[in-house]
């Protein structure tokens, strides 16, 4: 199947159409993420920022209970299914917005999924212990992300000899994993993982070359915003990032991206709607 063919994808109870470039809003309920860490780890305060995200026009909102920043400790299961789990309900009750959930833990996975979630969105592609099971009997679309290493040392020194074919080499073979697990491919969403085991020039060569991943087949999710990429070329601390995270935004819908996640919504959003609406004109 070809990226261009793909319209409709089923989310649980809902549908994300794909036939033109979404928002995806980033709802980290962590203490230490990097951008955000501790903003919205209670459930109040996370519900409340949902609600302003999708009012902002996001259609996925992804709820993350562990950072997967550069360094960041590990957290025990029960630990991140207590962060994820009351956010996750909460949303399902209150709002019409998909919810996509960052987990690689097989536990959060299943309980996100009887809670509501819509989609798995797992920066270690299902590698984990019984997360192909867990992702197989949840139902619903994966992401899948590249990624070396764990986040404590995936930024020691990483090397490849072609980080585009090595990439797209990556995903492939986890889609073929997930396919022999019995996920089948319409289910899947892929992630180059911009900004995971890969300095400067790797993820500046990958963004480039994105639209060599559409040879995959499947839907491509990009996630650059805020970070140390765009710092790095502009000279920005995290605050000073919105108009490098914008510039990277429009140039991934122009190479076929279609899904952006985002900590900025509203102005992402008023990206892809002008963007749209050059596409439009006659």
């Amino acid at each position: 199947m070809s990226a261009a063919k793909i319209n409709r994808l089923p989310c649980g109870s809902r549908f994300l159409d794909l036939t033109r470039p979404q928002v995806m809003g980033i709802l980290n309920v962590t203490p230490d993420s990097f951008s955000d860490g501790g903003k919205f780890s209670q459930r109040d305060a996370a519900l409340r920022h949902a609600e302003a995200m999708m009012q902002a026009g996001a259609t996925l909102i992804d709820v993350g209970g562990e950072s997967t920043r550069p360094g960041a400790r590990a957290v025990s299961p029960l630990e991140e299914l207590e962060r994820v789990a009351p956010v996750v309900e909460a949303i399902a009750e209150a709002l019409d917005v998909i919810i996509s959930v960052d987990t690689s833990t097989p536990s959060v996975m299943r309980e996100a999924a009887r809670l509501g979630a819509g989609l798995i969105n797992d920066v270690r592609s299902l590698q984990r212990d019984g997360a192909l099971d867990a992702a197989a009997d949840s139902g619903l679309p994966v992401c899948l992300m590249h990624m070396r290493g764990e986040p404590t040392t995936m930024q020691q020194d990483p090397f490849y000899t072609d980080v585009v074919v090595e990439v797209r080499d990556f995903l492939q073979a986890r889609m073929s994993a997930c396919e022999a697990a019995g996920i089948v491919a319409d289910r899947l969403i892929l992630d180059p993982g911009f900004g995971f085991a890969k300095n400067l020039a790797h993820n500046l060569t990958l963004f480039k070359h994105l639209d060599s991943l559409h040879g995959l087949g499947r839907p491509l999710l990009v996630g650059v915003s805020r970070k140390s990429m765009i710092g790095r070329v502009l000279g920005h601390e995290v605050g000073g990032r919105l108009c490098g995270s914008l510039a990277l935004a429009a140039l991934a819908v122009s190479k076929g991206a279609h899904i952006l996640r985002v900590h900025d919504v509203a102005e992402t959003v008023d990206v892809v709607r002008m963007l749209a609406a050059v596409e439009a004109a006659e």
